[in-house]
């Protein structure tokens, strides 16, 4: 047994679904042809006289907040009922800025986060510093260089690691991003162009901890020092006065730098000495040989030496060639300790150390003369005299 459907039963299934009896083309003696247009009616809802349902419009309620808070809220929550409600409370006290959701427990725990942060960051770079100061393979220069980039990285391993707990979408951050980059390039160039050079610096080892510079300051005086530190900033340099000089990286990157101990700690200074015309210049050359050796920081070997300079207006000039292996312990004591030796062998020895020596000639004219004659006039009688008897 086969059953159909009709054309008109099928629109009568669709323009009334509740059932009711709707009188059909036929019945009302008006037959749809081909090609007329239908107008179709909405349906009547039940319950409601005009026929129009009335759909709520969705409202916007803020719902980011910190990503960190809700987990943990959450968390504390299913563990301890009273907890959880102190955190509903204290969640319930908060302020919406457009989509943001900011409360109390959100202030809490963006704090804690940051404080966090920030001690993972430092006590992992300690830790680290200490392993690799256990790491005897590496010199003190690499060490300071793998501690550098070691700082680094951990560092910013902890600000995305807090980037992550609070749930901020980088995204957002495009534009201030593209500012923070420009603001880079214009205010903070020095900043990382030093960075850049200490990290350079440490590379190559033209200059290292512990090495001694001669380095020039605002008054143009020359003068050396020893390298304490070299940091992401600027370059440590203490004197022997304790005068500590941070100098940029860059500018020991592009100006001279004099390095007493790049290639070899040894340090030849002069000192200069001076001796009577009527002097043995051999005799004074052995002494002030002597003199130097008797030194104890001057090195044996390369020995000390004297070269005869040039003959100055009141003495014979000399200079004591001297070589030191520790230069960060000063030159003038050296100076001092060798002066200070030769003075007493050319006292025994009798060898002069000459003053100044000037020739004055007085040209003969008439108030000289006249000068002269009053002086002679004003003589003590008593050698007037003596010369009469």
């Amino acid at each position: 047994m086969s059953s159909s459907i009709s054309p008109n039963a099928a629109t009568d299934a669709v323009l009334n679904p509740q059932g009711e009896e709707t009188p059909s083309p036929e019945a009302s003696g008006e037959a749809l042809q081909a090609g007329e247009q239908v107008i179709l009616q909405p349906v009547p809802g039940e319950g409601d006289g005009s026929g129009a349902v009335a759909t709520p419009a969705p409202t916007a309620e803020p719902t980011d907040s910190v990503k960190a808070a809700d987990e943990l809220a959450q968390a504390v929550g299913e563990q301890s009922q009273t907890i959880g409600d102190v955190i509903q409370s204290m969640d319930s006290m908060a302020i919406n800025v457009g989509s943001m959701h900011i409360s109390v427990w959100d202030g809490i725990v963006f704090l804690a986060v940051v404080a966090g942060v920030f001690a993972f960051a430092f006590f992992g770079s300690k830790l680290a510093h200490i392993g690799l100061a256990r790491v005897t393979r590496l010199d003190q220069t690499r060490r300071l260089l793998a501690e550098k980039i070691v700082t680094i990285v951990v560092w910013g391993m902890a600000f995305f690691i807090g980037i992550d707990l609070l749930g901020i979408d980088l995204t957002a951050l495009a534009v201030f991003s593209g500012a923070f980059g420009l603001a880079i390039g214009f205010g903070l160039q020095k900043t990382f162009g030093n960075l850049i050079a200490g990290i350079i610096l440490l590379m190559d080892k033209s200059i290292k901890p512990g090495d001694v510079i001669a380095i020039a300051d605002q008054a143009g005086v020359s003068t050396f020092g020893q390298i304490r530190k070299i940091g992401i900033r600027a370059v440590s340099i203490t004197t022997r006065d304790q005068k500590e000089y941070l100098i940029p990286n860059e500018n020991l990157m592009i100006n001279q730098v004099e390095n007493w101990s790049y290639s070899s700690r040894n340090v030849r200074m002069q000192v200069p000495v001076g001796v009577s015309y009527n002097a043995d210049i051999d005799r004074a050359e052995e002494l002030m040989l002597e003199a130097a050796l008797s030194c104890d920081r001057v090195l044996k070997s390369p020995p000390p030496t004297v070269w005869l300079d040039g003959y100055g207006e009141s003495s014979v000039d000399f200079i004591i060639h001297v070589w030191i292996t520790d230069p960060e312990a000063g030159i003038g004591n050296v100076k001092s300790a060798v002066l200070k030796k030769l003075w007493h062998l050319f006292k025994e020895h009798e060898v002069e150390i000459p003053f100044p020596q000037r020739d004055i000639n007085l040209r003969s004219n008439k108030g000289l003369d006249q000068l002269i004659a009053a002086l002679e006039q004003r003589r003590d009688p008593r050698s007037d005299v003596a010369e009469s008897d």
